[in-house]
């Protein structure tokens, strides 16, 4: 236990720790935004669309942004002021009087999110010698996933024992908390960034990155990937309902299987990801994650869906801290805020993903997984040209 503890140095585990916290509190509360505004507040489904999608949006192109902001100011204070806005943000939701007011809200939480998560990934770096890099984001996707089991959960007991705005202020109280943590913490320790010198305006530092050809490349790599993953809370569950009575239960059941499959086989795969070079992970993790998004399109039954989530999940536990590992690695020593913050213009394909899968599943629902399937595996020869550059 001690030589576990004594792995990364003492900040990155609280940042850890405060990630599943934080995460806990986002869980409970974002996954049922749609249902409040439905239930509660009695939205069109073209507001409640327009304001689930406004986050993602605004998250994309607000972390080039967040991440100038960190490398040029500092970690310390761009983190500590967006919590503290993200809390007043969660707490606007439990009192917004109509629907409308969720668009802004929700705009305000994705670019919270875009500035708060190249902060802290970009801090916990700062502290971490280069050789445990790609374990350091192997932990942080775990603890996020351990977030998104418990989260939900609370969620939904909270509301049951009170009332459908109770999680949101409880969460906006949990980011107020973690806040004045961090104010705490963060005063213990100096800061290593090597910020950015003043004459580097946002603009010349974004013609840079824009010019980085191998940085385009992982964006584009990413925006593939995220186009298959996006089916997963989008056009997945409508298909699960179409083939199987009782399709809103199966699910529930889909997404415990991608959890349970995360939690248990992300140190062990991990450790084998750690001895292999990054581009064989990444065509692993593609290659396991198209064959997933193949056999949903085949299944029929329970446990063909079950079964092809799991190999989904392996695939996505290959992909996706090896996705930011590649960007940390490229990106100059006081750029990683940038760069990190660059590598969320992948969540394009979040947009793209159900568009076009909601399109497929109306036009041949028989080949949307393979088509799906097809797109993302072909980003594993964006990524092999990219690391040629």
């Amino acid at each position: 236990m001690q030589a576990i503890i004594k792995y990364f140095h003492p900040l990155v585990w609280i940042i850890l720790s405060g990630t599943i916290f934080a995460r806990t509190a986002s869980f409970m509360a974002i996954p049922f935004l749609a249902l409040y505004l439905h239930n509660q507040l009695n939205a069109s489904p073209l507001l409640i669309g327009l304001t689930i999608g406004i986050a993602p949006l605004c998250s994309t192109f607000g972390g080039l942004i967040g991440g100038y902001l960190t490398d040029r100011f500092g970690r310390k204070i761009v983190i500590i002021i967006t919590v503290f806005v993200w809390s007043l943000t969660f707490i606007g939701f439990a009192f917004a009087p109509t629907a409308i007011y969720f668009v802004f809200l929700n705009a305000l939480n994705g670019f919270c999110r875009s500035f708060f998560e190249p902060g802290t990934q970009a801090l916990m770096i700062d502290f971490t010698e280069d050789v445990k890099k790609r374990r350091l984001f192997s932990v942080r996707y775990t603890a996020i996933n351990i977030a998104a089991v418990i989260g939900p959960l609370l969620g939904v007991w909270i509301s049951n024992m009170s009332s459908a705005s109770v999680p949101f202020i409880i969460t906006g109280l949990m980011y107020a908390t973690y806040g004045i943590f961090l104010i705490i913490i963060l005063k213990r320790y100096e800061m290593k960034q090597q910020k950015l010198a003043a004459g580097n305006k946002i603009q010349a530092i974004l013609n840079a990155v824009r010019k980085d050809q191998k940085l385009l490349y992982f964006i584009t790599g990413g925006i593939l990937i995220s186009v298959g993953y996006a089916q997963f809370d989008s056009t997945l569950p409508q298909l699960i309902d179409l083939k199987v009575e009782d399709g809103v239960k199966l699910f529930s059941y889909v997404i415990v299987a991608n959890s349970i499959t995360v939690l248990t086989l992300q140190l062990p795969l991990t450790m084998l990801i750690e001895k292999i070079p990054i581009y064989t992970s990444l065509k692993i993790g593609i290659t396991i994650f198209a064959v997933g998004l193949l056999l949903f399109g085949f299944s029929e039954s329970a446990w063909m869906f079950i079964a092809s989530m799991i190999l989904f999940s392996i695939g996505e536990i290959f992909c996706f801290p090896t996705m930011n590992a590649v960007i940390e690695e490229i990106a100059p020593v006081d750029q990683k805020g940038i760069y990190l913050g660059a590598a969320q213009l992948k969540n394009i394909g979040g947009f793209i993903g159900p568009v076009l899968g909601g399109w497929l599943l109306v036009a041949t629902v028989d080949w949307m997984y393979s088509i799906i399937a097809i797109i993302m595996f072909s980003s594993i020869f964006v990524y092999r040209k990219a690391l040629r550059y």
